[in-house]
């Protein structure tokens, strides 16, 4: 069973890769990410290690609390 929070987290961190026009390829280029991590974060269906969770803020220009912010 898939963890809401994990999806929760997966679905934050697509809308903002979608806000910002790029593709998951883009994004894991710029987070130094393998594209299929990516996919696994988006779908929730991997337990995010805190470095990717930086690594993804940062291509983003964020706070890793904004990320982890779920009022969507």
């Amino acid at each position: 069973m898939k963890d809401i929070r994990l999806l929760e987290l997966g679905h934050k961190i697509r809308l903002e890769r979608m806000k910002r026009d790029i593709s998951q390829e883009q994004l894991a280029e710029l987070a130094n990410i393998s594209t299929r991590t990516i996919s696994d974060i988006e779908r929730g269906i991997t337990d995010i290690r805190y470095t990717n969770l930086l690594q993804i803020s940062e291509a983003f220009e964020m706070n890793i609390s904004e990320l982890l912010n779920f009022k969507l």
